[in-house]
């Protein structure tokens, strides 16, 4: 493990830390697009995975595979 990994950011904000909605980025890499995120949000509730995989992936837009190049996807229902 890197020292990388221990520079966790929390990136979530009050209105959806009260919302139960929950992002957490940990870089892989010190090169800053390769991230691991755990994301937690009530709106996965009775989804598959692909599905809450495909809506955290959309709201990267075009930046995931270009300037974001890999990330590793943890999703969570609270």
């Amino acid at each position: 493990m890197t020292h990388a990994h221990a520079r966790r950011r929390d990136r979530t904000s009050d209105q959806n830390r009260a919302a139960g909605r929950v992002v957490e980025l940990t870089p892989l890499a010190d090169d800053g697009d390769h991230w691991a995120a755990t994301v937690t949000s009530p709106a996965f509730k009775g989804l598959s995975r692909v599905r809450q995989h495909q809506l955290v992936q959309s709201a990267f837009g075009a930046r995931l595979g270009t300037e974001l190049h890999a990330l590793a996807l943890t999703t969570v229902t609270p």
